[in-house]
């Protein structure tokens, strides 16, 4: 383990212009209130949750009374309706102005023209007070196969919702606006005009930016980014990633971080930094704040790096404010699951003026060694606990390289950045010991009350102290999480893939509330809206609600039954 400079993080009370931004470490701050005081802004329900993390901040938190810790999905208790879902489902659920959206395959098979045995990637709206299929968009495999589309994948981004409209990213690359209503208010909506029919069951398209055509992108095995906005600008990761043989970067000069104008889907900026150092693919999403007046938009890279960009940019171009090496530069990136290298997969969290991120990988390489990190976005430049340099020139920095930093046969070695902004790393209490090691996370944090909680891939939950990254108590849930906690009145739900929702007490000491199986993989991250729990296992979406009366649709679950 490579050395690492623990530096002490200095709070001051900066006057803030969003709810998104850091404020002042002091026992008031609540990131639930938080969450509401954006979300009051948006065109949107009071409690809805309009987007992955329910606000820019990305901080899974939201207000919730009455939230089971107790239903059963065969008798019906607390089930207020489930809805049928393709045969993978990896989009986390998004609830806003009335309407539950859901990003999956194409085996409920929804439409006639459509049906089950074609694979598609689907985003399903459904009726949020019932349950009632309203409308799908459908987003045909793309012909180049699974280097670019992986089969039966489906959607895996989350939506953004504002007012009528709403942003996601397809499996095809594409970034598109959708009018919320769909054909249901009888208009199609311009500009994009090309639907193949005007049926209610179908999408209505605003607009659509192709990120592989326009931009060059190519994004490896599949395109995931569940956006976020800050006024007019929209914020996406491209994907961009290496191709079949996972050793080459097709597009090195592709962008993988972009700024859209969300009306128009015109780009603002684009940005390639991670190019050539790509190490697998870029699923992570980005998270937005304001720290210290600056607005900024935070994205975890394919290199490992966590980079804070100025939300505008520059004169059209994008400017990147600091990067972060979330890696120690001894590590080596590999294939075949035996890396210590690892890129980012989950979103970064923004609480409370810092920024926290993890490592992880692809699912399908396995198991491996994880950094968990809390960092100061303020400063700039290379923010890297230490910096890389080659004997031949002492004085200066060797530049990132991909597969490993720093390479001691030829004379590399590291120096502490005095200029670091880890406030501070965690890799578990004892890593000498799977159960209290931090592993490679596919998720991301949720932080309330000073504790913060992830699950990592093996299966861990970990409990820390979010000030200090002290840990608190850890639990193996003895099944692959590849989802997010979420933080409700006092408890902590998180998924697995054994199907198990574990609950536990929002506490620094560990207790168990309950585990109730869902009898199909959960590789997305509940979330609560409107005081209703919302879980979508492998193949179903479950509104669950303390002493809910099931809705009459609530077994309406194919087209034909629609019609």
């Amino acid at each position: 383990m490579n050395r690492v400079s623990v530096f002490t993080s200095v709070f001051a009370i900066t006057a803030l212009v969003v709810a998104t931004s850091g404020i002042a470490e002091n026992s008031l701050f609540d990131p639930s209130n938080e969450a509401l005081n954006y979300i009051a802004k948006m065109k949107v329900g009071a409690h809805d949750w309009p987007q992955w993390g329910g606000s820019p901040s990305r901080n899974n938190v939201p207000a919730g009374v009455n939230i089971p810790t107790e239903w059963d999905i065969k008798s019906g208790t607390n089930i207020k309706w489930s809805m049928a879902l393709g045969s993978e489902t990896y989009g986390n659920p998004v609830v806003a102005n009335g309407k539950a959206y859901v990003g999956t395959n194409n085996g409920a098979g929804y439409l006639a023209r459509y049906p089950s045995n074609v694979d598609l990637g689907v985003l399903i709206c459904f009726d949020a007070a019932t349950g009632k299929f309203l409308w799908q968009h459908s987003n045909e495999k793309l012909p180049t196969g699974r280097v670019h589309d992986w089969p039966n994948q489906g959607v895996c981004s989350a939506p953004m919702v504002e007012g009528d409209r709403l942003w996601y990213v397809t499996n095809r690359g594409e970034v598109v606006c959708l009018d919320t209503n769909g054909f249901h208010d009888g208009q199609n909506t311009g500009p994009f005009n090309s639907e193949p029919n005007q049926n209610q069951d179908e999408a209505d398209v605003i607009w659509k930016l192709d990120m592989m055509k326009q931009l060059g992108v190519s994004q490896h095995n599949m395109c995931s980014c569940s956006v976020t906005a800050a006024g007019d600008l929209l914020f996406v990761c491209t994907s961009n990633g290496v191709d079949e043989s996972h050793i080459t970067i097709p597009r090195a000069n592709a962008p993988s971080f972009i700024c859209v104008n969300k009306n128009s889907g015109e780009v603002i900026w684009a940005d390639d930094s991670p190019g050539k150092n790509i190490l697998h693919g870029q699923w992570s999403s980005p998270a937005y704040g304001i720290f210290d007046g600056v607005e900024q938009v935070i994205f975890g890279g394919g290199d490992g790096w966590l980079y804070g960009l100025a939300a505008r940019g520059e004169n059209g171009k994008s400017k990147v404010l600091w990067r972060f090496d979330c890696n120690p530069k001894e590590s080596l990136y590999l294939l075949g699951g035996r890396a210590t290298r690892n890129h980012i997969i989950g979103t970064p969290v923004i609480f409370d003026g810092l920024v926290y991120a993890a490592v992880g990988e692809d699912p399908e390489h396995g198991e491996g060694v994880g950094h968990l990190w809390c960092v100061d976005p303020t400063r700039r430049g290379d923010v890297s606990p230490t910096i890389v340099y080659n004997a031949s020139d002492p004085k200066t920095p060797v530049p990132p390289k991909r597969l490993q930093a720093l390479v001691a046969k030829d004379g590399d070695f590291e120096r502490d950045n005095p200029n670091s902004a880890a406030v501070w790393h965690y890799v578990g209490s004892d890593p000498a010991e799977f159960e209290t090691s931090m592993h490679r996370s596919c998720g991301t944090v949720a932080i309330k009350d000073g504790l913060l909680f992830i699950a990592d891939f093996s299966g861990l939950v970990h409990c820390l102290d979010a000030k200090t990254g002290d840990a608190h108590w850890t639990h193996d849930m003895f099944a692959a999480s590849w989802a997010s906690p979420l933080i409700v009145e006092g408890k902590v739900y998180i998924s697995d893939e054994d199907g198990d929702i574990s609950v536990f007490k929002l506490s620094r000491e560990k207790e168990v509330l309950a585990e109730i199986n869902m009898e199909s993989a959960v590789y997305t991250s509940p979330t609560v809206a409107n005081n209703v729990l919302y879980i979508a296992n492998r193949n179903r979406l479950f509104a669950i609600q303390q002493d809910a009366t099931p809705a009459p649709t609530a077994k309406v679950e194919t087209a034909s039954a629609n019609k």
